[in-house]
């Protein structure tokens, strides 16, 4: 066995059985990446070499900010100022309520970029209202966790800031931009799903819709959504960078949940910014791992053996696309997003781009894959919290998921494989 084999063989086996033995994630990937220095004769001062490297980025700076802003705005009593947005707009159809967690995870997706955010605020207001308007509570949980991924595509998101860090080169105004219409697509796959199931099962019309009622609702919905106008409209139009945009969006989101909406006082202010370093603490130090393991991975020329194995299976670009989508859902069911992408982009992406995928357009579809990871076990992290949340058994809620499922891949599949999807806008605002 070749030293290169060896080391690949001790970095990736060791990484999956401590995976397996579930061992925290960051333990993970750094006990490996130790066991594979070792195995090369490098000296281990490059692990934390490579760990500084991996958060010595400007870019990355907007996470902390971004991260923050998700919180004050998520805790400032906006979700009950969009919950009334989307029911204004969409609670008029048959299983109105289903629809109006769908879009509202859309609104609210823009402020909080967080799917396991928007489970744990949209769900503990909606489920229980879904479940005494006659819905079934699985069915109620289903939609709110499946719905709860469109915050992962609608920018700001900071798993996009980390995927344009990883990928190199790629523009954060560009990918935020790319993320709505994918969004849209993934809430309307979603909605036709509810709709479907609601007819069968008889489930509610809301009130009749109302241009007055929508409009009073939009004015009181509008110092929320204007976070995201400051965030996109200043990344895009160069106004700003990201990091900078998000400092602003923190102080807006500050002034808007304790001044204008007095969601937050002081005391909560704290208590989110206790909540916004536990998280940070736990990307940062993802990130920093996944560096180093990163590093090995070049060093074992992993990316050029995985890019001959994927393309000796076939030269067909249609099999490859779908064996890329297939690799990320089943790394989604062990593995949490950020080191997906961490790990994840530096070899797939060359695979992605050399038979044409954009990589703008690959990041939608790693994320979109990565969200619906989130719903599957053993480590779907929205799935407990959903679960949690609807006080429904987790194999119950498994079963109500499934036509979901369906509906997501389907999204999936027409953003793999028509490109205008995600780069539309971008190409547009680009000339």
């Amino acid at each position: 066995m070749s030293p290169e084999t060896l080391g690949t063989v001790v970095l990736l086996g060791s990484f999956l059985v401590m995976i397996f033995l579930r061992f925290p994630i960051a333990y993970a990937v750094g006990l490996s990446t130790v066991l594979c220095l070792l195995t090369q004769g490098q000296q281990l001062v490059v692990l934390p070499q490579q760990m500084v490297r991996g958060v010595w980025s400007y870019s990355l700076m907007a996470v902390p900010f971004f991260i923050t802003m998700g919180v004050l705005m998520g805790t400032g009593g906006i979700s009950e100022k969009l919950i009334a947005l989307a029911n204004s707009l969409v609670g008029w159809m048959r299983g109105g309520l289903a629809m109006v967690n769908i879009v509202a995870s859309y609104f609210f997706g823009g402020i909080s970029g967080s799917a396991s955010a928007d489970t744990a605020s949209l769900g503990s207001l909606l489920i229980p209202m879904m479940v005494n308007e006659g819905y079934d509570a699985d069915f109620s949980t289903a939609v709110t966790i499946t719905s709860s991924c469109e915050g992962l595509l609608v920018p700001p998101s900071h798993n996009m800031v980390i995927y344009a860090t990883t990928a190199g080169g790629i523009s954060v105004g560009s990918l935020f931009l790319a993320g709505y219409l994918p969004g849209a697509l993934l809430a309307v796959s979603l909605m036709v799903g509810s709709y479907i199931i609601s007819v069968k099962r008889h489930y509610p019309k809301g009130d009749k819709f109302s241009i007055t009622r929508f409009f009073k609702q939009l004015a009181t919905s509008f110092w929320a959504l204007a976070a995201i106008i400051i965030v996109v409209v200043g990344v895009v139009g160069g106004v700003f960078t990201a990091t900078e945009s998000a400092a602003i969006a923190v102080i807006y989101s500050l002034i808007v949940s304790v001044f204008i909406y007095k969601g937050l006082n002081w005391k909560g202010v704290w208590q989110s910014l206790e909540q916004c370093v536990d998280t940070l603490a736990i990307v940062l130090i993802l990130i920093a791992t996944s560096s180093a393991f990163g590093f090995c991975l070049t060093l074992l020329h992993v990316p050029d053996t995985a890019a001959r194995l994927i393309t000796g299976v076939s030269d067909n670009p249609i099999v490859i696309a779908l064996l890329l989508n297939v690799i990320l859902l089943v790394l989604g069911c062990i593995m949490d997003m950020a080191p997906i992408i961490l790990i994840a982009t530096p070899i797939l992406l060359p695979i992605a781009t050399s038979i044409g995928i954009d990589p703008i357009q690959f990041g939608i579809m790693v994320i979109l894959n990565c969200g619906i990871g989130l719903l599957t076990p053993p480590v779907g992290a929205v799935l407990f919290i959903g679960s949690a949340v609807g006080k429904t058994p987790m194999e119950k809620v498994v079963k109500a998921t499934l036509p979901f499922y369906l509906c997501m891949l389907i999204a999936l599949l027409l953003i793999t494989f028509v490109p205008q999807i995600s780069l539309l806008i971008p190409n547009l605002l680009a000339k």
